[in-house]
């Protein structure tokens, strides 16, 4: 990004001599997100929140839809196919746009406030903390398991492990933009390295000759023929696995040069994770039984109590692991969304605020821990992995066709990447079909995700559009705002080096008034 935001946060030190020196270190020139992503951290983003819990739950969900064993290996490749076109998408809105935010910052720009704030709603609301909620239940399901061999682990104990995760990765996020990525980086090696051993004794397996499900003729058969609908949840299912490839694009202004490493990254990560996906599936089928399949609570760990004998606890390890780091990407990433609505005036300023030091979003990864607390309380999994792809698949769809209407309003805005008009179009035709079944064959699960969205609209026309509220409630609202920079220490970003001096002050913190640049 060029201009003011571009750069780290301590660019050159205030004052001289060794007084100078000592204000380096204490108070940065300006208060503002760091760029500390680079390449290699971009593509651990991309891969660690892709490969979070999907693929050791989706494969149930996208088994017991299609019907057979070929017919869901076609709908996990297709999946990747899709990601990859919605990705090429992003990619060109991502660097045409550079603002952190993803759906929401592109929609917004397009389309205007209401449309940018309804998929705000919907993310904040339910579409994220719905998805940390599961990714969460997964890493305790899985910790547990060893514990609880021959049952599902207890409810409150999941539920008591889950927020615990949260918490930890809440502070870690709270405390270094650093800690986070780097925990990310090792965590991303560590679940492709669990994904790893599965394939490799997956291969094993079918080198020894143990390929039978995997032939055509087997894998093909059909006990009962799917429907197009039934096919459309099972993507839906597949696509949850894959929800995150778009989630470089909400910390775009943390990345060091977005315009060159954005793209890389999602060309490196899309393709790796499609590859790593289909040869996990084949693994799980050249050893279980669909019904084997269908029947278990935990896949992977069911894979390894068959095939790793004494070694089959390195399965709920690895799988935990894997889930750790997602749970942390996606804090990270969801964070910045509603950092990014609260810049925009469509969240309380709060959350636009960072740490006076650390540089970090307290507020808004607070707001994010808390709303999956509550979610961790309600709900089954499948229900709502079902709710949250259908909510997926509605703001990518509006964002991608945001994409053309400002290549139609914009024709001569200059564009770093420009794909192929084919591919935004291919996707929105396989999203319109893919929408209109699932519509059809889940009209209550679609239904309360379309109800929650519109939810927005009086929020949106009572928070937002109105201006003129009585006095009453935008005092009520300041109070509520300097009582929350004092907790947390956070101002609003690009704070020159005297009004930073002036916050550090407790007593002249009482009567902080938050500025804007």
């Amino acid at each position: 990004m060029d201009g003011q935001n571009s750069g780290s946060i301590c660019s050159r030190p205030h004052g001289t001599g060794t007084h100078g020196r000592k204000e380096e270190k204490k108070i940065p020139d300006r208060v503002t997100l760091k760029k500390e992503i680079g390449l290699l951290s971009a593509c651990t983003i991309i891969i660690g929140n892709i490969i979070g819990s999907g693929i050791f739950i989706s494969p149930k969900g996208v088994l017991e839809h299609s019907g057979s064993v070929g017919v869901a290996l076609v709908v996990w490749v297709l999946g990747g196919c899709i990601a990859a076109l919605g990705s090429l998408c992003y990619a060109e809105l991502g660097v045409t746009i550079p603002k952190s935010g993803g759906d929401y910052s592109y929609v917004t720009e397009i389309f205007g406030g209401l449309t940018g704030f309804l998929l705000l709603w919907s993310a904040v609301l339910i579409m994220y903390p719905t998805t940390l909620a599961v990714i969460a239940l997964t890493f305790s399901s899985y910790i547990l398991q060893p514990v609880f061999p021959n049952c599902v682990p207890p409810y409150m104990a999941t539920r008591m492990l889950s927020a615990t995760c949260l918490l930890l990765l809440t502070w870690v996020n709270c405390s270094s933009v650093r800690m986070a990525t780097r925990i990310q980086d090792v965590f991303t090696v560590g679940k492709l390295m669990a994904l790893g051993l599965i394939i490799v004794v997956g291969l094993v397996q079918i080198f020894n000759g143990n390929y039978e499900a995997l032939t055509p003729q087997v894998a093909f058969s059909l006990e009962r023929t799917p429907s197009v609908g039934q096919i459309a949840l099972a993507f839906l299912q597949a696509s949850f696995a894959f929800s995150g490839w778009n989630f470089l694009n909400y910390v775009t202004e943390e990345v060091v040069e977005p315009r060159r490493n954005l793209p890389r990254a999602i060309y490196i990560s899309i393709p790796l994770v499609t590859f790593v996906y289909t040869l996990t599936n084949i693994a799980y089928f050249s050893s279980m039984s669909p019904e084997e399949l269908l029947s278990s609570n935990a896949v992977a760990v069911t894979f390894g109590e068959k095939l790793l004998g004494m070694f089959s606890v390195i399965m709920p390890i690895s799988v935990a692991l894997s889930t750790f780091g997602g749970i942390n990407g996606y804090l990270f990433t969801s964070s910045r969304l509603c950092f990014s609505g609260a810049r925009e005036g469509h969240l309380p300023s709060l959350l636009a605020m960072i740490h006076y030091k650390k540089c970090t979003p307290i507020p808004a990864l607070l707001v994010c821990c808390t709303a999956t607390i509550i979610i961790l309380c309600i709900g089954e999994t499948h229900n709502l992995i079902n709710y949250v792809s259908f909510i997926n698949y509605l703001s990518y769809g509006v964002t991608i066709a945001g994409l053309l209407y400002y290549r139609w309003k914009k024709p001569n805005l200059y564009r770093p990447i420009k794909v192929n008009l084919l591919v935004p179009v291919c996707y929105l035709m396989f999203w319109a079909v893919l929408l209109g079944f699932s519509l059809y064959s889940e009209p209550v699960v679609c239904g309360v995700g379309l109800v929650i969205m519109l939810t927005g609209v009086p929020v949106y026309f009572l928070g937002v559009h109105w201006k003129e509220k009585p006095k009453c409630i935008y005092n009520f609202i300041e109070r509520a705002t300097h009582v929350g920079q004092r907790l947390c220490f956070v101002v609003f970003p690009q704070l020159d080096p005297i009004e930073l001096t002036l916050f550090q002050s407790w007593e002249l913190c009482l009567i902080f008034e938050p500025l804007r640049l």
